[in-house]
Order: structure tokens, then C-alpha cells, then sequence
């Protein structure tokens, strides 16, 4: 029997409309499943590491089993206040933030009693990232599993697009865990460390729990240094602290020095200078330092430091590390063209870094092994993510 090839046209066309309206959206949906689940096999090893990190951490100081104890603090969650009416929204941040911190403190304090409170400020500090990373491996299996169970592909799309980031930042809190646990500088540390060059050998005295402040003549003029102390990880009551010392002395000027999220392209550890308070957060340190700036009419400079959202995290680049000096001289510099007294603010956690400048000196040798170890570890993953690729349908 003759078929023409208009009949052989024909049936392709109607095989490959079978396929893309039947096949094509089944093969969509186990692949979606398949690259979700490949991100949460990864994730869950993440909080799996993280997890021994802690309990390794732990079983030093305390021969107490605290494997179910950490394991059920986990699941600790903090319900942010109202804000349907703004009006002392901050003093409610401020609130709930301050029950978090206390909650890990005592925590801490019960699984290892009787050990430095340095170590378990870092260990707070871990358990915290630890948490963070728990709790994206929940988000991510309650998306497989719904995905799975809606066979919903369109929903699967859109979390898969995300995927990257996410991978990204839980491979840099698990990197923070490490951090933490040993002690290590982390990008974030940066406004602390600039702090500890500018105090030099002075000592400072706390005005707030965990708050350093340390008077001295910089250039010829009066200068507060503020900084959370160290080497405990610890993020300080900044903005109360500049209050006080504003509502205290005739302050001239406010600067703050912090890390800042570069752009894409952008070089790590590249120094920018501006206006404003440079404190992320919930914002509630912001918000003490804009009012009290904004009621006194005092000017407001800031210096940044750029790094990823992942370096910041993670242990402290050496680009960053390097920025420290020049960051001090502009920091002078702007000193010598301002009338005193003048407030300076690093801000940053204090993990590893101690309350003066000799505490740069030691951990520098620490800092530059870190960072030969990260980029070891960079170019492991690159490797292994350019051999995945060739085993992902288009590449992706």
C-alpha cells in the first residue's frame, strides 16, 4: 500500500502534538521532583554536618547528652509583632528580638554549664546558623512533597528557579556553623575589626550587655569607639550605646563602618563611603541612631566594605581582611576634617575578634589559612557543579 509523503507528514505531526500534550508535561514533572530533590538531599547534609559541628562543639565542655536537646531546639521559632498599627513597632522588634537572644543564651547555658562565656557566645552564634539552615530544609521538603503531591510542575518551576540562591546560601551557613564553632572571623566581622585597629591597646568599658566603648584622641579629637565585644560572637546593643554617649557628651558626628552586599561583578572588599546608618537587622539599632541623629541635627557618614550575602556568612575573605587598613586611614581622615566629639560605630558580629589591635595581629595568620581553605573548597564545587550540568537535561 502507497503513502504518500503528505500521510508521513501527517503522522509525525500528530505523534510529536501526542507527545508534547501528554508525555512532554509527565517528563516536565518527574524532572522538576528529581532536581527539588536533588537540592534537599544536599541541604539535608548541610543540617546534617552543621548539626555535628554543634554536638562536636558541644561534647567538649559537657559529657551530658544533649543530642535530643538540640534537636527539639531547632524547631524554636520567633513570631514577629504586629504592625497593622506602626506606631512602636520598633520597641516590639526590639522586645521579641531581645527574648530570642536570652532563650539561646540560656539555652546554651544549660547543655554546657560552667564553660567560658566567649565559647558560648560563639556557640549561640552557631546554633543560630544551624537553625537557619534547619529550617530552609524544612521549606524545601514541604515544597517536594507538595509538588509531589499536587503534581503541580508550575509550582515546581518556581521554586526551581530559586534553587541556585538557595543552594548558595545554605552551603555558606553551614560555613558559618564552622565559623562559629571554631571561632574563626566571619565577612561580617569587618565594622568589628576596624573598631579593634581604631581602639589600639586602650580598654573599653560596656555600657550595655555585650557593648564596648572606648574613649580616645584620634587626630586630635574626642573619640567614642562602639563595638560589640569579643572574640564571643556578639552583635552588641549599638544603638542604645549612641544614645546614651549623644544624649550624654555634645556629639559632632556619627559614623558607622560595616559590610555592605556587593552586586554581581562587583570585587570583594572594595571600600565605599556614604550617608546614612549602615546597620542592617530587624533594624532596631537603626532606628535608636537615626532618631537621636535626626532630633540633635548630627551628620550621619558611613564606610562599607562590599562581599557577597555568602561572605559575609561565611569565613572572612582575605580581600576583606586586607580592606581594614585602608578603611582605618579614610576613617582618619574624615576625623581630622570633623569637629569632635565623634562617635564610631563597628558594626558587625564579634566572632574571633578580640577588643583591641593586637587581636588582629594573631588572628591574621588564621584569616589567610581560611581563605586558602574557602577558595580550595570553591574550586572543588566548581568542578563537581560543571559535571552535574552534563547529566541535567539542557545543561540546567
Amino acid at each position: 500500500m502507497f503513502i504518500s509523503q503528505f500521510d508521513i507528514s501527517w503522522i509525525i505531526w500528530f505523534i510529536l502534538i501526542f507527545v508534547m500534550m501528554f508525555l512532554y508535561p509527565v517528563m516536565m514533572l518527574q524532572y522538576v521532583v528529581a532536581r527539588l530533590q536533588q537540592t534537599l538531599d544536599m541541604v539535608s547534609g548541610f543540617s546534617s554536618e552543621a548539626k555535628k559541628m554543634i554536638l562536636k562543639t558541644v561534647s567538649k565542655k559537657t559529657k551530658k547528652d544533649v543530642k535530643d536537646a538540640i534537636n527539639n531546639f531547632l524547631e524554636f521559632f520567633m513570631i514577629e509583632p504586629l504592625s497593622l498599627d506602626p506606631y512602636g513597632i520598633v520597641k516590639k522588634l526590639e522586645h521579641i528580638s531581645n527574648l530570642s537572644e536570652e532563650k539561646f543564651k540560656r539555652f546554651v547555658e544549660s547543655i554546657v554549664p560552667g564553660s567560658d562565656k566567649e565559647f558560648q557566645a560563639n556557640l549561640a552564634m552557631g546554633l543560630s546558623s544551624t537553625l537557619s539552615l534547619y529550617q530552609i530544609e524544612k521549606l524545601i521538603r514541604h515544597y517536594v512533597e507538595l509538588v509531589k503531591k499536587t503534581r503541580n510542575s508550575q509550582l515546581g518551576l518556581i521554586l526551581q528557579m530559586q534553587l541556585p540562591l538557595v543552594e548558595r546560601l545554605s552551603r555558606a551557613l553551614l560555613y558559618g556553623t564552622e565559623a562559629f564553632t571554631n571561632s574563626w572571623p566571619i565577612g561580617d566581622s569587618f565594622g568589628a575589626m576596624v573598631a579593634a585597629r581604631l581602639i589600639g591597646n586602650n580598654k573599653g568599658k560596656e555600657l550595655e550587655e555585650g557593648t564596648l566603648v572606648v574613649r580616645k584622641k584620634i587626630r586630635g579629637k574626642d573619640v567614642f569607639i562602639v563595638r560589640a565585644k569579643g572574640p564571643g560572637g556578639r552583635l552588641g546593643k549599638l544603638g542604645k550605646v549612641v544614645e546614651k554617649l549623644v544624649k550624654k557628651y555634645k556629639i559632632k558626628k556619627i559614623i558607622t563602618v560595616d559590610a555592605a552586599a556587593k552586586l554581581e561583578g562587583e570585587k570583594t572588599g572594595t571600600i565605599a563611603e556614604g550617608i546614612g546608618v549602615a546597620i542592617g537587622g530587624i533594624g532596631v539599632d537603626r532606628s535608636y541612631i537615626e532618631n537621636v541623629a535626626t532630633s540633635k541635627n548630627i551628620p550621619l557618614d558611613s564606610f562599607v566594605v562590599k562581599m557577597s550575602q555568602e561572605e559575609a556568612i561565611s569565613p572572612m575573605p582575605l580581600e576583606v581582611f586586607n580592606s581594614v587598613e585602608p578603611t582605618v586611614k579614610r576613617i582618619e581622615e574624615n576625623i581630622a576634617a570633623s569637629k569632635g566629639p565623634i562617635v564610631i560605630v563597628g558594626v558587625g558580629n564579634s566572632c574571633g575578634v578580640g577588643n583591641d589591635e593586637r587581636s588582629l595581629k594573631e588572628i591574621e595568620p588564621l584569616i589567610k589559612r581560611n581563605a586558602k581553605m574557602m577558595k580550595k573548597r570553591e574550586e572543588e564545587e566548581k568542578k563537581k557543579a560543571e559535571k552535574i550540568s552534563w547529566f541535567r537535561p539542557f545543561g540546567f
